[in-house]
């Protein structure tokens, strides 16, 4: 690699190092990766999706490869900004000559490198970035995202307030005061936009919608503001530092409401909170692709279970104990997809693995609900659809914090605990 990528990246390194077969194979494909290790949006979840990530391709060559191709990552740090995102996706197609390009943690970066690598007809399978603007309406040909999509994360937070407004809070849908912040890039408008939509048509009063830059250094006028308006639920979509922030100067200026949920992002990276805000941060809710680990094995294909469990192992043998977060569990799985799916069908039916070669097998990947660790399915939005190369069967969950530990609280059919709200008595930033 051309520029020393940081600490971080050389433990990934060289935990690859650690875990690559011991015997070289005679065919490789190389694959660029490329994640933030650096900057913010390390700590918000990019790096644990590289390890997820890593401990695929380690299973994966340690299992003799793809039809006899070990995997070669080539990793690249974005750094957390997308100009260099732009100018690593590049570099590693027309320098490194990797096949294909995946990863990509950040919507702010997958937006215009997604145009860009199909403009150049080269393959990106993006891995964990949300942002519905990444495809929709682009007819994008050779690229193809497994990961939810902004406009489902909008969606599920006010459906599940939809169905527990009156049991939980005491109030019909039309009498729900909420409010909506998010960072103004594409990954929290995108949200935002989906949660003012959704809920608007079940009757909410949306009572503040308002964006800020995930950069800001002070958002105590945003904090005013929502005293101002006195929601029930505050719908937040953001990255660790700048919900750190929010939360600290909530407390501080006295700001109280009913129920926060988060989507995705920050809000994942629980551990983080809970070593900021202790008890605080109990009882917030999280809309996200859920951690793997959460779900009845029962529930899922054959073999997958012990495919968890053994993600799980890896992951703590070399993090540490605690809680999986989500984004392991995301690249992960959309990594093993690619490889026992989707790169298989290339090589054998059409091929190998050049561009036309990928995107004929992923438009042909067709896996039912339970057959991927995280619980839903796989097939891809054809060419002409709004949303040519999504995954139509991935759908998020709302789980719910409790003492550093998270369970499932909708969709009903698969919740682990019953939803605790409003914030008990007592809490920090509960109605007194």
């Amino acid at each position: 690699m051309r520029r020393l990528l940081g600490v971080a990246v050389a433990a990934v390194l060289a935990a690859a190092a650690v875990g690559s077969v011991a015997s070289a194979q005679e065919k490789t494909i190389r694959v660029g990766i490329i994640f933030d290790f650096t900057g913010p949006f390390a700590a918000g979840g990019s790096e644990a999706a590289a390890v997820g990530t890593r401990i695929a391709i380690d299973m994966i060559n340690e299992r003799g490869g793809v039809e006899g191709y070990r995997i070669e990552p080539v990793w690249a740090d974005a750094q957390s900004k997308a100009e260099v995102a732009i100018a690593e996706a590049e570099r590693l197609l027309t320098q490194e000559k990797v096949a294909f390009l995946m990863g990509v943690y950040s919507s702010a970066h997958c937006v215009p490198m997604a145009q860009k690598v199909d403009s150049m007809k080269k393959f990106l399978w993006a891995t964990v970035c949300v942002s519905s603007a990444v495809l929709k309406g682009k007819n994008l040909q050779y690229v193809f995202r497994p990961q939810v999509h902004s406009d489902q994360y909008g969606w599920a937070s006010c459906t599940f307030l939809n169905d527990v407004a009156k049991e939980k809070l005491g109030v019909v849908p039309a009498d729900l005061r909420v409010a909506i912040i998010h960072e103004d890039g594409p990954y929290g408008a995108g949200i935002a936009a989906g949660n003012e939509q959704t809920c608007k048509s079940y009757g909410m009063q949306v009572v503040l919608k308002e964006g800020y830059a995930a950069t800001a250094p002070d958002l105590s006028s945003l904090v005013t503001k929502l005293r101002r308006a006195r929601p029930d639920v505050i719908l937040h979509t953001g990255y660790n530092p700048d919900i750190t922030l929010f939360l600290r100067q909530a407390k501080e200026q006295g700001l109280r409401f009913k129920a926060l949920i988060g989507h995705g992002a920050g809000y994942a990276q629980i551990d983080r909170l809970y070593a900021t805000f202790g008890a605080d941060v109990d009882y917030v809710f999280n809309v996200d692709p859920v951690a793997s680990q959460l779900l009845d094995p029962k529930s899922l294909a054959p073999g997958l279970g012990d495919l968890i469990a053994e993600l799980m192992r890896r992951y703590q043998a070399e993090k540490g104990p605690g809680d999986v977060p989500p984004h392991a569990s995301m690249g992960f799985n959309h990594t093993w997809i690619l490889l026992t799916d989707v790169l298989p069908r290339a090589i054998t039916k059409y091929g190998g693995f050049d561009p036309e070669a990928l995107r004929q097998a992923a438009l042909e990947t067709d896996i039912p609900d339970g057959g991927t660790i995280q619980g839903y399915g796989v097939r891809f939005a054809p060419p002409g659809h709004e949303m040519a190369g999504q995954n139509l069967r991935s759908w998020p969950v709302v789980m719910q914090f409790v003492s550093g530990k998270a369970r499932v609280v909708w969709p009903s059919a698969i919740r682990t605990a019953d939803p605790v709200l409003p914030l008990p008595p007592g809490h920090a930033y509960a109605v007194q």
